[in-house]
């Protein structure tokens, strides 16, 4: 299958990786020019095959879109998804967030006549913890689930190639409440990476534990409010989680302020403050990092180092 990658950073490399190691066809778009990836899982690193499209104009109808942009590089992305779903390929949104589904499928446009049939879109929350070292070049520290999809029938195909590529998926029936769950991950530890400039051990540090579960409960709250299933121990159970995983860990957040990116808090930490604003809900300790995440971050279109 020839399935087109938007956004080679490090979850796209990752899962580009994958999918080429797998026998698969697989575009990488972009302004870099790319015609291998290398990808390290643990002590093994691997170097696959890629073609490289410069322009949307290259990419040429794909039955799968691989979209790994950050959120607010989503729009930005428009053309390549326009060209590589001209004939109706699928696009596996693999992005942060609680609304991938509802951002990206306008974007493919929902209305297509019946010469222009509609993909299916599916949104994906990716558990790889991937680390971009160089253009092309990802460290992966895999954990036991590697992908979360929705378990409807519509996603089953686009399920199954993944775990054809040798990706742990798990199919969930409940999706709103597993995108949440993601969620509790995203807001507190990527803001706290970023702030301090540490990686994941940070948050075994009693002061930094304490922001968490803060940052935590609140966003349980946001999240129940926004018709999922979660409680405290969810939040104690993420905590201990981002605890635990493998040294050296990082966060995507951390990895943008190093390199100078503007950060990914407003599709994040800023979703959680106005759905607790819209709810009357407090949420203090997610309207404090929104603030400095907003102060740290460079604007958008700023030119990385």
């Amino acid at each position: 299958m020839t399935v087109a990658v938007v956004g080679m950073g490090a979850v796209g490399t990752a899962l580009a990786g994958a999918l080429a190691c797998a026998g698969h066809d697989v575009v990488a778009c972009g302004r870099r020019p790319l015609s291998t990836i290398e990808v390290t899982d643990g002590e093994v690193a691997t170097t696959h095959p890629v073609r490289w499209a410069a322009e949307p104009g290259d990419v040429g109808p794909t039955e799968l879109t691989i979209l790994a942009t950050k959120i607010h590089d989503t729009a930005g992305a428009a053309a390549w998804l326009a060209a590589s779903t001209s004939e109706g390929g699928d696009v596996l949104v693999a992005q942060n967030g609680v609304d991938q589904a509802e951002r990206v499928g306008p974007l493919i446009g929902a209305d297509r006549s019946e010469t222009r049939p509609g993909g299916v879109v599916v949104p994906a929350l990716v558990y790889i913890n991937a680390e971009r070292t160089a253009p092309g070049v990802v460290r992966t520290r895999r954990t036991d689930c590697d992908l979360v999809v929705p378990g409807h029938e519509e996603a089953a195909p686009v399920a199954d190639l993944l775990a054809g590529a040798g990706l742990a998926v798990e199919r969930s029936a409940d999706f709103a409440t597993a995108a949440w769950r993601k969620m509790l991950t995203n807001v507190s530890a990527n803001p706290i990476t970023a702030l301090t400039g540490r990686r994941v051990e940070v948050l075994a540090e009693q002061q930094a534990a304490e922001l968490a579960m803060r940052v935590l409960t609140e966003t349980v709250a946001v999240a129940n409010a926004e018709a999922a299933s979660l409680d405290d121990a969810d939040a104690r159970d993420v905590l201990t989680w981002l605890q635990t995983l493998a040294p050296g860990s990082t966060t995507s957040m951390l990895q943008d302020r190093e390199a100078g990116r503007p950060l990914e808090y407003d599709g994040l930490t800023g979703t959680v403050v106005r759905l607790g604003d819209r709810h009357g809900i407090d949420v203090g300790a997610n309207r404090t990092l929104l603030s400095l995440l907003s102060a740290v971050s460079p604007a958008p279109g700023a030119v990385s180092r």
